[in-house]
Parts: structure tokens; sequence; C-alpha cells
């Protein structure tokens, strides 16, 4: 079995010195393929346009693919094709190609090519030309996952209309084939598209190459999300087809963690290497996705504990697998105690967009659960730097980084729970209430000091950033951490104002609305599911006014049941604003304790009690392909205050 690892250089550009660093000890842990998955950071001579500033020349791609062959490695390119094409679809030249179309018919500006279009096979095949001396492990991989706006186009739609989604989908890949075959390549693609479309297996061109991947641990059998965490099983009728099955796991950060969540990362790499044995799959890969918000290094730690598997089979608990990681990383002083410590940071994993809310909005921030959990999150993250230097540079770095996000975490709601005591104390007191001056005065003086810990947070980021990519590149952490200084600064301007006009402490604020809906989300049936609070405009129309992902991208919420309770708290108008709550996506979520308040007063609907519940949406398909619409509600409640 053909063990493959993948470099996600479509979301930040490596640094080409540590890249090629790193092909020998992925030789030495017994990889020989690697996948690079590239989108516009690399040129394209034929395509002029698509690349962006900081691509890899072809030059700089070649010198990559020669060193890894130097060292036994077959590399094999990845060219989206269908899905995930914004790179093309940017191009103002290419933009016809998009499958999604304005109501007169021009292409808009988001979206995915059109498979029938007339020139995208022109496209593909100048695509395929410019990458094809880089194959040099026989293959290239064309994508086609996530491909959710098939049959948008009118070209599609009628060749939807006449042989069907599985068949339109399965005539592109077989189009497809016919290009790499006539550059004596073999075809790959995700087969994600082929869990959803099953009868597309029967279309596909024998020889190709199918790569299912799942991120979460698993038992016999991989799971669909968007069918509610239902099993399904392509071996077989892949290998029926005499299309070769290959296993991908995922080795690192979901969007914005700056830290993977190792176990699971190792339990899921696990769970690929028992199916791919089992079911004599090709080969297993190790993708990597988004890493662009953590340490590069930190992926490949999992990646050199994934070869536990293969090199030392005897070791099959998760602490062992990471400790292989970090002796054949790091070498074997503190192997164990690094091991542990990696290990304790996964049960405070910043993961989900419950938690990620905060790096956009300070005023959305839980306070139904109180500090506790946050304060022992920031007192875990301190001890832990707090060890010298026995922690790896990358690691110290990750964490100097996931201390400032726990010190946030902390600020931001204690900051929105004592301006809830300030209007209460506005309330008993009125503006004239000494108190009231002193305690505005105590939180002028904390977020005064809270600029320490931004300026700390931004020199964390940019180092993190550092370690692996140009430092005269701004990442996507700094980009986040000067936005907390810009809120930092609104919160403190309004802190004054307030001191100048105590009255003031009733208007909203950066940490707190004037009025805010807060309700529980229960999630029970995990899906893709996606809570959107709208507002009754003046043309009656409604408006979003906030919306979540309930997407918690855990294990334990990674499956058909699930209890996921998360707190939702948008700052909305009065008591007199009509208001709803709608659900869209795939799946419903429960809604209960629902109230308005301002900090002082508490609101209930009429006819929801304290502990009421109300199931909104619609169950998610157990089968087929998802009508993913995300303007559109599946059910709602119009909760009435007052």
């Amino acid at each position: 079995m053909i063990r493959a690892f993948q470099w996600d250089l479509g979301r930040q550009v490596e640094r080409l010195d540590w890249l090629l660093a790193q092909l020998p000890r992925y030789a030495a842990w017994g990889y020989t393929e690697l996948y690079l998955h590239l989108e516009d950071a690399v040129e394209f001579p034929s395509l002029p346009g698509v690349a962006r500033g900081d691509a890899y020349s072809q030059r700089q791609l070649g010198r990559l693919v020669e060193r890894a062959a130097r060292h036994g490695i077959g590399v094999v390119p990845i060219v989206n094709l269908l899905g995930h094409t914004q790179y093309l679809i940017k191009v103002p030249g290419l933009r016809d190609l998009n499958e999604l179309r304005a109501p007169d018919g021009s292409p808009l500006e988001r979206g995915q090519i059109c498979p029938v279009h007339p020139r995208t096979l022109e496209v593909a095949e100048a695509l395929l030309g410019d990458v094809a001396a880089f194959c040099t492990a026989g293959k290239v991989h064309v994508g086609l996952d996530e491909s959710f706006h098939l049959g948008r186009h009118p070209l599609s739609a009628a060749e939807v209309a006449e042989i069907g989604l599985a068949a339109h989908f399965g005539r592109y890949v077989r189009r497809l084939g016919g290009l790499a075959q006539t550059r004596g390549l073999r075809l790959g693609y995700w087969a994600d598209m082929l869990a959803l479309l099953p009868a597309a297996v029967d279309l596909l061109p024998p020889g190709s190459i199918a790569y299912d991947w799942y991120y979460y641990p698993f038992g016999r059998r991989p799971r669909m999300e968007l069918h509610n965490f239902a099993e399904y099983d392509l071996a077989a009728p892949l290998r029926a087809r005499g299309v070769e099955y290959w296993g991908c796991p995922m080795n690192g950060s979901f969007r914005h963690e700056p830290l993977p969540v190792f176990g699971e990362r190792l339990a899921n790499i696990r769970s690929w290497w028992r199916r791919c044995a089992d079911v004599g799959a090709g080969g297993m890969l190790v993708t990597s996705w988004e890493p662009l918000r953590m340490s590069a290094e930190m992926a490949t730690l999992v990646d050199a504990s994934a070869s536990s598997l293969w090199q030392a089979p005897e070791v099959d608990d998760l602490q062992g697998m990471l400790e292989h990681g970090f002796r054949r990383l790091y070498g074997r002083a503190h192997a164990r105690e690094r091991a542990r410590a990696a290990l304790a940071c996964d049960i405070r994993a910043f993961a989900g967009y419950a938690r990620w809310e905060v790096n956009e909005h300070w005023d959305g921030a839980d306070l139904r659960r109180g500090l506790s959990r946050y304060d022992a999150e920031r007192a875990f993250f301190t001890r832990l730097l707090a060890r010298g230097p026995s922690l790896p540079r990358a690691l110290r770095a990750s964490l100097r980084f996931r201390l400032y996000l726990a010190e946030r975490d902390v600020f931001v709601r204690s900051c929105a729970a004592r301006v809830r005591a300030l209007r209460r104390r506005l309330a008993r007191g009125g503006p004239g209430d000494p108190e009231l001056r002193e305690g505005l005065g105590r939180l002028l003086e904390d977020t005064v000091a809270f600029h320490r810990v931004v300026s700390s947070g931004r020199r964390a980021a940019r180092a993190l950033w550092a370690l692996t990519r140009a430092a005269s590149r701004t990442g996507p952490n700094e980009r986040m951490v000067l936005g907390d200084a810009r809120r930092l600064g609104l919160l403190e301007r309004w802190i004054r104002g307030c001191l100048a006009h105590p009255s003031r402490v009733s208007t909203a604020s950066p940490v707190s609305g004037a009025w805010e809906l807060q309700v529980d989300i229960v999630l029970q049936e995990p899906a893709l599911q996606r809570v959107v609070v709208e507002r009754r405009g003046l043309d009656h129309a409604w408006i979003d006014l906030r919306g979540r992902t309930t997407v918690e991208f855990r294990a334990d919420a990674a499956r058909p049941r699930a209890r996921v309770r998360r707190e939702l708290r948008v700052p909305v108008g009065g008591p007199g604003q009509a208001l709803r709550i709608a659900v869209r996506g795939l799946g419903s979520v429960t809604l209960t304790h629902l109230e308005l308040t301002d900090g002082v007063r508490r609101l209930r609907p009429r006819g929801w009690t304290a502990a009421a519940r109300r199931v909104v949406g619609k169950a998610a398909p157990a089968s087929g392909f998802p009508e993913l619409d995300w303007s559109r509600d599946t059910g709602f409640v119009e909760p009435v205050f007052g």
C-alpha cells in the first residue's frame, strides 16, 4: 500500500527552503508520494492571470519535484477542475466558465466552473499541460470534491435534464480521464461526490483513482456528514468498475484552529489505515487542509506520528503514536512529556464556529456558562509555557498564540458581564451613582491594560507565521489580532463616553448590544445546519442579522446522534422589533432558553417557558445529492416578546 502525504499550498505559500528540507524526513518516515494542492499558488504559463503574486514559479516547482525524486518521492499535482475553482473564476477572462448566473444570465463572481461550458475542456487541457512535467508519480489529481452547484448553468441544466445528475458528473470525469490519458497520466479525484451520486461509479474511467476522505475517527466504514453521518462504502463498487480505491485522513486544523486536535487526527489516521488494509486499498493519503492559521510543522508532526503505523506497528495507542512522532521529528529527548502536553491541549481545543465567532465580533461571546472554563484554559496555557526549553520551537510558538486566544476569551466575556452589571447599577442608582462611575473607571483601566496583551498577541501571530512563511506578508492570525485592536479601541472610546455621560451605559458597545437575543442551540442530529437570526425591515422583507453554522469539527459531534449545546447571542433592536430564528442548510436543531435582554430586563416570548423547546428545520436526507441553498429557510420560529 502506497503511503502518501499532502501539502496544501493553495491557502498559503510555504518557503521553498522549508519545503525542500522536509523531503528527506518524509522519505525516512516511509512516505513515497507527495500531493500538492495548488490552486493559484503556481504559475500556469498557458493561462496568464491565474497565479497570485506570491505563487511558485515553474522553476521553483521543478526544484521541489526534482528534490522529491532524489529522495524516492513521486509528486502528484492537484489541479481543481470542478468545485473549488474560484482561482479560475476570479480571472475576468475566465469568469464565463462559472456555473452560477445572475438573473440576466451574466456569470457571478463566485462559484464553480460548468462541466459542459464550451471552454472548460480547453482550460482543463491547458492546466494539465502546464503541470504534466511535474507528475512524476504518473498521476494527476483533478479534485472534483464538494461540487454542490452542479446543474445550475443553462447548458449543464439541459444535460442533467436529459441524462440525470449522476451521468452528468460521470460523463465529465470520463472527459477529464481522456485528457489525462493523452499525456500518459492516470486520473485521480476525490470520492465524496460518488458517495452522493453512487450511480456515477458505473461511468468512471477504469484505471482511474478515487480518493475517499473523511476526517473523524470511525469504525468499519467512513460516514457522510451531509447525510447525518450515515455510513457508506465505495470500495466494492469502485473495485468492480476497475477504479483504484484510496483512503484519506487529515493531519491538521479545521479552518481557524491554531493547533491540530492531535488525538482526533491520529485516531482518524488509524481508522483509515485499518480500513485501507481491510479493503485492499491502493494507498493511504494523509491530507492537509487550510494550515494557514497554524504552524505547518505541527501538521508535519502528525505525519511523523502516523508513520508509527508501519514503522512501529506494535504501538497502537494515541499517546504512543504521538511520542513516535516527536522522536522522529525532534529526537528522543522529552518525547513522552511533549506528547502528553500536546494531547492535553486537545481538551481545550479552539475548535468550531461557536468558538471562532469572537474572531470577528465581540458582542456575541457566550455568557451563560460563566468565565470559569475560560479562566481554566488561560491558566493551563500559562503553566504549559512555563515549562522551559523542553517544548519545540514550533509548539511553543503555537502555544503562545493559543494563550492569547485564551486571554482574549476571558477579557471579552468579562467585559460583557461587567457592562451588564453596570446597567443594573444604572437602573438602581441612576447616572449619578458613584459606584457606577467607579465601575466604569475600573473597566477603563482593564481595557487600557489589555492593549499590551493585544500587542503580545500580534507578536505571537507574526512569529507563528514566520516559522515557515515569508515574514514580509501578513498572515490571517495577525490580521485577526489587528481587528481585535480596532475593537479594543472602540471599546475604550465607548467607556470614556460613558464616563462623560453615564446614561450611555445602556447603549450598544463592542462587547454587548443595547438589547440581545439569547438562545441555546441543541444539536442532536448533526449534518450541515446553519442558524440565522433575522429582523423584519421597513419593507417587510427579512434581513439577516447574524448566523452560525453549527459544525463543531470534533469527534463527539461527528455521529448520527449527539448532545451539543451552544449559546447564541445576537445584538438586536428593542422588544418592538419583529424577529425570527431560522434554520438553513441540511438538518434541524432544537432551540431552548430563548430570551431578549438588555442586561436588566429579561423578556421571554409569549407561550415560551424558560425550558421550552422548539425543533426547527428539516431532518437531513439519508441519501441522495443535497440541495444546499444557504439563502433559503427550511424552518423558522417568530417569537413575540412583551
